[in-house]
């Protein structure tokens, strides 16, 4: 059985990276709009046996049962990787053989990219990771079995977790996946979605927002503001 894990922290204080650009009111409802977006995209995919959420989040597990998912409700919540290792191990409890964590972060994932994860697994022990934009992080994780090896989720994470599939002597596969590439993080990540995202959900909410005219506004980072 294949298992799509979500995890939810409290949305209360989220995004801090953008905290020069957008108040904590605005971040958390960026927050939360991509959580119910991720949640419908998680609905419709097909590789998936089931989705869970692991969260202690209130607002979190009410979409979640609305949208008919199992809920995997935390005690704690210590860090995106002791979260995400909890969720896997409760979701092997209830029969899973597979479990992909997938963040909610990601405003242009579909449907088919998932599929497509789950399709590209192999006989355990296996691994398929889709790294992040920059190359250095790890934006979904598919372990088979889903206890293979500990989460090391945060900055250099694909490293460390293709250590730990050769440690374990897993098959590993890397899958680039534009739309998995990019997670929502800092101001760089905002414009690329702006550069690259026009019609979709998230980009809408942004300029409602008026993100891109603060974007210009700020002088320098690693990408330059958003220009014409």
């Amino acid at each position: 059985m294949k298992c799509l894990l979500i995890p939810v922290k409290d949305l209360g204080r989220a995004k801090q990276r953008l905290a020069t650009l957008m108040t904590q009111a605005e971040r958390t409802r960026l927050a939360g709009a991509l959580l119910e977006r991720t949640l419908a995209v998680a609905a419709g995919a097909r590789g998936a046996d089931r989705v869970a959420v692991v969260t202690l989040y209130p607002p979190a597990i009410a979409l979640a049962e609305r949208y008919g998912m199992e809920v995997i409700v935390e005690q704690e919540q210590i860090s995106e990787s002791a979260s995400v290792d909890f969720g896997a191990r409760e979701a092997a409890g209830r029969g899973a053989s597979a479990v992909l964590r997938l963040p909610i972060d990601l405003p242009l994932v579909t449907a088919a990219d998932i599929d497509e994860i789950f399709d590209a697994a192999r006989p355990a022990p296996s691994v398929v990771i889709v790294p992040s934009r920059d190359g250095t992080g790890t934006n979904a994780l598919l372990r088979r079995p889903p206890d293979l090896f500990a989460s090391h989720f945060g900055p250099g994470s694909l490293a460390r977790h293709l250590a730990e599939a050769e440690r374990t002597g897993a098959g590993c596969r890397i899958l680039h996946l534009p739309r998995i590439a990019l997670d929502i993080d800092d101001p760089e990540d905002l414009a690329e979605l702006m550069r690259t995202g026009a019609g979709t959900p998230i980009y809408e909410l942004l300029v409602e927002m008026k993100v891109e005219e603060r974007l210009r506004t700020i002088p320098d980072w690693a990408g330059g503001p958003v220009t014409e």
